[in-house]
Order: structure tokens, then C-alpha cells, then sequence
């Protein structure tokens, strides 16, 4: 027993520090030779300061290296990790990049232009994490029901920690806050648990310190993580609460993302 127990500690404590070390070093990198130049990744935050992205980068690929590798875990949920977490950082890069002026916000707004016609990066976002988190549902879960409430709940967390990132810390500080309990749980949630809350904590004094930010792609990826833990430490019951909370959450973006920006 007592094995065991130490093993469980040194997968989360593996997973914790393998995210927090990669998603640094991946940050230092982006830092010296951005893709497609350093204009590319900069953009002016909720103060007029001029801050770039490579936290988004940074962490999305620190959390799915880490929840990919971390010790213990069944090649299933290795491989739904890696395609949730890199799938919804993509999407997200991608609206960082390309839907960088587009002033819409929210489902309805997005759903609006492509019922005209139109394929915005947000739709692009919402079918596309949405698929992922589908398929990584249906690789964690057995029944249909299950499956479906997985996607729910992984679409979902990735959503909300992105509505939560209107200010310096907001959405890495509230990953780590939701992340920290799940260290706790047996079984995969307490790795995929350290892998989000690991890649956060490396990048949060500089978001604080406004040299940088998680973007889209950090906020979705980190979030999908979380859902991925939630997802592997619950039954039908908890997948169906998680998933009518962030359902909910989700129905008041506006008030969520004021709430967060008060704090």
C-alpha cells in the first residue's frame, strides 16, 4: 500500500513539475525566435500595454506533453489527453491569430454569421473543440450517455477558463485554484489534475507582470485539461453536474467574464 501510495505522489508530483518545466522552456524559445515573427504574437491588453501570446503557446504544449506522458496512465487516456489539449489550443492559437480583430463574441454572435454564411475562427473554435472533446469523451467512457457527457464536460471546462481570462492572472490563477483539489484524487484526475495546474504556474508571474498572455490558446487548452481530470475522476452523476454547471456557465459568459474581471 504504501508502494503504491508513493507511486500515485510521484506521478503527480512527475506530471506537476514535467508541465511547468516544458512549458518554460517552450516559452523561453517562443520568446527568442516566434513563429512568423514577433508582430504576429503581440497585441495590446485590457490597459493599452503591449504584451504578446507565447503563454498561450507555452502552456498548451507543456500541459499535453506532460498529461500525454505522466507515469500510470492507460494509453487511452494518454491519447485523449493529447488530442483534447492540443485540439482546443489549436483552435485557439488560430483565433488568436486570424480572428484577432473580429469584435464578436459568444455562441450567438458566431452562430449568427455562419447561419449567413459565414465561418468565423469562433465557430471554428466551437465545432472544433466541441469535436475533440467528443472524441476524447468516447476514448475515456464506455456507454453513449457517458461519452457524451464527457465531451460536454471537456468542451465546457475549456470554455469557461476562457471566459475567465479578461485580466492579468485571471485565468492561470483560476486554473490553478480549480486544478489543486484534483492533485488529491486517485487514479488518472490526479495527474491530468498536476499537468494544467504545473504548466500555470510557470507562466503566471508574467501574466501578472503583463509581459504576456495565455490568449485563447493557453485558456482553452488549460481548460480542456481540467476537463479531461474532472472527466476520468467521475461517474455519470458528476458528469452530469459538472456538465449542467459549465452548460450554465456558459449561458452567462457576459456575467462570468465581469465577475472575473472585479476580482
Amino acid at each position: 500500500m504504501v508502494a503504491v501510495a508513493g507511486s500515485r505522489v510521484l506521478g503527480r508530483i512527475s506530471a506537476l513539475l514535467g508541465a511547468a518545466g516544458a512549458t518554460r522552456a517552450t516559452y523561453t524559445a517562443l520568446r527568442k525566435r516566434p513563429p512568423g515573427g514577433a508582430v504576429l504574437w503581440e497585441r495590446k491588453n485590457y490597459a493599452g500595454r503591449i504584451v504578446h501570446l507565447h503563454a498561450g503557446l507555452a502552456t498548451a504544449t507543456g500541459t499535453a506533453l506532460a498529461a500525454a506522458t505522466a507515469p500510470g496512465l492507460p494509453a487511452r487516456t494518454r491519447t485523449a489527453a493529447a488530442l483534447a489539449v492540443l485540439a482546443a489550443g489549436g483552435c485557439g492559437a488560430y483565433d488568436d491569430v486570424v480572428g484577432a480583430d473580429d469584435p464578436r463574441r459568444g455562441f450567438r454572435a458566431h452562430l449568427s454569421a455562419l447561419r449567413d454564411g459565414e465561418v468565423t475562427t469562433g465557430a471554428v473554435k466551437l465545432f472544433g473543440i466541441g469535436a475533440a472533446g467528443l472524441a476524447a469523451g468516447a476514448l475515456l467512457k464506455e456507454r453513449p450517455a457517458d461519452k457524451l457527457l464527457a465531451g460536454v464536460v471537456i468542451a465546457g471546462s475549456a470554455h469557461l477558463v476562457n471566459l475567465l481570462d479578461v485580466r492579468p492572472g485571471r485565468a492561470a490563477g483560476a486554473v490553478m485554484a480549480l486544478g489543486a483539489p484534483g492533485l488529491l484524487r486517485r487514479g488518472p484526475a490526479g495527474p491530468l489534475s498536476a499537468a494544467p495546474v504545473g504548466a500555470a504556474a510557470a507562466v503566471l508571474g508574467d501574466d501578472l507582470g503583463e509581459r504576456t498572455m495565455i490568449g485563447d490558446a493557453g485558456a482553452h487548452a488549460l481548460g480542456a485539461a481540467l476537463g479531461l481530470a474532472i472527466v476520468t475522476g467521475n461517474g455519470r452523476r458528476g458528469l452530469a453536474a459538472h456538465a449542467a454547471g459549465l452548460i450554465a456557465a456558459a449561458a452567462a459568459g457576459d456575467r462570468v467574464s465581469r465577475a472575473a474581471a472585479a476580482i
